[in-house]
């Protein structure tokens, strides 16, 4: 599999019947290595073991309901007694990070409400803060780690 621009991490990797399977530690399964799971993984590492979010905070392809049609979120982080802190869009390498993918994370965030959000593609990774009061988005350079996030 391709190398992302994420911090080096323990990937677990297998094939079964010349498949490669790739483990998705929160759902605590083997999934097929696609290229946007390969990103998956790899974002919820960089989540749990550079930023220090709590694995148990964390949700991946939950579904969540905008305008009466059911869609699914890539991966989202949920502290209980705040509500949603940062709900992430993944993309396989090849895809571009453009207005279309911005416009679908903002599309869910309406929902979601989040406080922070991510688009990765594996190689480029952009961040914003949420100004609910304003109504605008902030672009920032880094997701805050666990603590400051609090």
């Amino acid at each position: 599999m391709e190398r992302l621009n994420f911090p080096p991490s323990a990937v677990q990797l297998k094939n079964k019947e010349n498949k490669p399977l790739v483990f998705d530690q929160i759902r605590k399964k083997w999934l097929r290595c696609t290229p946007e799971e390969w990103v998956r993984v790899h974002c919820l590492n960089y989540l749990i073991h550079t930023l220090n979010y709590p694995a148990s905070w964390i949700k991946v392809e939950n579904e969540i309901k905008l305008y009466n049609t059911s869609k699914r979120f890539d991966i989202m982080v949920v502290n209980p007694n705040r509500g949603n802190l940062l709900l992430v869009e993944c993309k396989a390498p090849s895809v571009k990070i453009d207005q279309q993918v911005f416009d679908q994370i903002a599309r869910y965030n309406l929902e979601a409400k989040s406080q922070y959000m991510m688009l990765t593609n594996g190689m480029n990774h952009y961040f914003c803060t949420m100004d609910y009061t304003n109504q605008r988005y902030h672009f920032i350079k880094e997701l805050p780690n666990f603590t400051q996030a609090q």
